[in-house]
């Protein structure tokens, strides 16, 4: 069993950053990829980004690309979303989530932590 946990979240003023963090452990996969999805209040659960696991291969939501990052640690079995010139809408509770292939496809990912919040205040 893979146990993912996601730390790093917070309150932030628009137009700041944050860097949230995502740490696996336990029965690791073979060389998954990993995805951050988020959810806010009332809404369903959107895409963010993904990653490979070479870092070769990320996609990004069009509402995020330019603003956030996706990047990880394969050493540490840590995987990063770094998150600039925040937003309003960019409030909700972030997922990060492990699966065999690139997607941006939730139901894709086998493996989900237990989410972060993040709140940007206008």
């Amino acid at each position: 069993q893979v146990q993912l946990v996601e730390s790093g979240g917070g309150l932030v003023q628009a137009g700041g950053s944050l860097r949230v963090s995502c740490a696996a452990s336990g029965r690791t996969l073979s060389r998954p990829a990993v995805g951050w999805f988020r959810q806010a209040p009332g809404k369903e659960r959107e895409f963010v980004a993904t990653i490979s696991w070479s870092g070769g291969i990320t996609a990004y939501a069009d509402s995020v690309k330019g603003r956030f990052t996706i990047s990880r640690d394969n050493a540490k079995n840590t995987m990063f979303l770094q998150m600039n010139s925040l937003k309003p809408e960019d409030t909700a509770v972030y997922y990060c989530a492990a699966g065999p292939a690139v997607t941006r496809y939730a139901r894709d990912y086998a493996y989900w932590g237990q989410g972060t919040q993040v709140t940007v205040s206008s």
